[in-house]
């Protein structure tokens, strides 16, 4: 695949040339900015922590052990940050978000942990308060925690219970300007207000899929897939273009205060035109690496559109730009799709279910893999690397089969992920680094997930669950993801610290169990931090001019409160973000409150 990579020669050519000018005699550039007077862990093997740093522009020009040799780089204009004894490390990228779902999570309704009135009249309120009157307030996902509580492992569920069930009487008093459509976690049952029956035509007249009351009045209830509801959807005004950019600020400051300097976004293309908008008014605070659909790979060609060029100048980009295209063999955990070989120990007659292969497929019938096997070959001819979905031991097994199969062919597999590899067969774990396959997981689902994982799989599987000690014994390189905002079932954080937290301790974030879960599996805090930097720079192609804190490099740093790397692990959740650089820009400084 080298061949479609060639454009980054130049680059790393320029960078070379920096390199070779501080080499030789000539006195040394004066630096832009300067950060001293901290812990700078650099991901650098010859040195993995500096005293100083020196930034000219977007690129890191020096790099010293000790900080008294950065004054010769200090200049009339030079700004010099004292970073108080806080910790750097290289910019943090996440491998795995939804960008266009998070800021709907920040500016709209989130009702994940939600299963009571206080909790929804709260949550509704902060959102009226955002919005303009007559903005639709939807979904929400009400009650995914109320047979597991967020923190739990798994111990104290009461058995199957019925779940909570609001009526539009919590919420007509506060939302009498905004029409109000909320769904379940399960999207099987709805909340309409006072406003959006009205609007709909239900507030008086009865359709099938409404629920009423003994005295004859809606309750707001409304059942998935009935007439009803088809005529409250069909009643929702869609979101505004100046909304849902609100949106997307919205996400950006949240990615910046985590430290995250670039996403590898689930690109949907009206999100990418969004990109491109926040692009041209100079509002990206953060690398946008977009993974468009494995269907796409025709389209694109035709475009004259490969990796690493900019979505609408079709140039050579390394701040928003196309990467891979993310296909999908299975379901999730959270809802019993997951692809396995053996069935769900609480679904004896459930195996999960072969997904679509893209967005725009039906369901696949069993081993249908050879529509998969063209679509990564015409996405490979137009110069993308496949990533492609896959939770279950069968999901991972048959994805390693079809890559095995490809590299039989002669196509060097640098780049190719496996994304989640959730449960993995013992038989599997070397298969990664055999074939030069990047195991793109999210470290956090270790936490959320063990509420249910034993029960839905049992023991034994859960040995190969999120199994990272055995990915990385085996050569593996990880890539950390956040899978943030989260799936309907479950709430995902952006913060590293939940993920590093996750992969150290395998604990909740209440800390349980004593020990961790399959404590065997854990991982170090400097592995953890690798998975997020050098290793998402390598799933990126861009190992040689980011992911670590090295002259010639570009200037991304993630500056937290405390010391990763010394601190207890429970006490990882408590670290802050203090400052973000992004290629070479300040977009986030909290530090003068250390």
């Amino acid at each position: 695949m080298k061949e479609y990579f060639s454009f980054f020669i130049p680059v790393i050519f320029v960078f070379s040339g920096a390199l070779m000018f501080f080499s030789t005699g000539c006195a040394p550039e004066k630096a832009d900015l300067i950060m001293h007077n901290g812990v700078i862990y650099t991901v650098d093997e010859k040195m993995p922590f500096a005293g100083a740093v020196a930034i000219t522009g977007n690129i890191i020009t020096a790099v010293y052990e000790n900080e008294d040799e950065i004054e010769k780089h200090i200049g009339r204009n030079t700004k010099i940050v004292d970073l108080k004894g806080s910790f750097v490390t290289p910019g943090m990228i996440d491998g795995h978000v939804h960008f266009n779902r998070a800021g709907a999570l920040i500016n709209d309704a989130n009702l994940m942990t939600v299963s009571d009135r206080e909790g929804l009249r709260k949550e509704i309120e902060r959102v009226v308060n955002i919005l303009e009157d007559g903005e639709w307030i939807t979904e929400g996902l009400w009650g995914a925690y109320e047979q597991w509580a967020m923190g739990d492992a798994g111990q104290q569920r009461s058995g199957e219970r019925d779940l909570w069930t609001p009526h539009r009487s919590m919420i007509d008093d506060i939302t009498r300007e905004n029409p109000v459509f909320l769904c379940r976690f399960d999207r099987e049952v709805w909340l309409a207000n006072k406003p959006a029956l009205r609007t709909a035509g239900l507030l008086d007249e009865f359709v099938e899929g409404m629920e009423i009351d003994t005295d004859g009045v809606p309750t707001g209830i409304i059942y998935r897939n009935s007439p009803a509801f088809s005529t409250i959807s069909q009643a929702i005004e869609p979101k505004s273009h100046e909304r849902l950019m609100d949106e997307n600020r919205a996400a950006l400051k949240a990615l910046s205060e985590a430290g995250i300097v670039e996403v590898h976004d689930i690109a949907r293309p009206a999100q990418t035109e969004r990109f491109k908008e926040l692009d041209r008014n100079g509002e990206l605070t953060a690398r946008i690496w977009l993974r468009p659909d494995l269907s796409a790979g025709e389209e694109l060609k035709e475009k004259s559109i490969t990796m690493g060029v900019h979505p609408e100048t079709l140039e050579e980009c390394n701040w928003l730009r196309y990467g891979a295209l993310k296909g999908y063999i299975d379901g999730i955990m959270g809802t019993h799709g997951a692809l396995f070989f053996e069935p769900y120990d609480d679904q004896p007659d459930n195996y999960g279910h072969w997904r679509r292969h893209t967005s725009d497929d039906p369901d696949l019938q069993e081993g249908d893999m050879e529509k998969m096997y063209n679509l990564i070959k015409t996405g490979l001819d137009a110069g993308f690397v496949p990533n492609i979905h896959a939770i279950g031991d069968r999901g991972v097994a048959e994805m390693l089969d079809l890559y095995e199969r490809l590299k039989n062919e002669g196509i060097d597999l640098t780049g190719f992920r496996v994304i989640h590899a959730q449960v993995i067969r013992p038989e599997d774990f070397p298969r990664f680094n055999d074939l030069n396959v990047i195991a793109e997981v999210n470290p956090y689902h270790i936490s959320d997930d063990m509420r249910w994982m034993e029960e839905r799989i049992g023991y034994e599987r859960c040995k190969g669950a999120y199994a990272f000690r055995s990915l990385l014994d085996n050569g593996t390189i990880l890539s950390f993801g956040s899978d943030w905002p989260g799936t309907s079932a479950a709430l995902y954080h952006v913060h590293p610290r939940y993920s590093i937290y996750a992969a150290v301790t395998r604990k909740t974030i209440e800390g349980e169990p004593e020990g961790g879960w399959f404590p065997e599996e854990r991982i170090t805090v400097e592995e953890a931090i690798a998975a997020y930097t050098i290793n998402n720079a390598f799933a990126a192609f861009d190992e040689d001019i980011r992911g670590s804190i090295e002259a010639g490099k570009l200037a991304d740093f993630t500056v937290f409160d405390r010391n990763l790397l010394e601190i207890p692990h429970m006490e990882i959740l408590d670290t802050e973000v203090v400052m973000t650089i992004v290629d070479g820009k300040v977009v986030f400084d909290e530090l003068d409150k250390m």
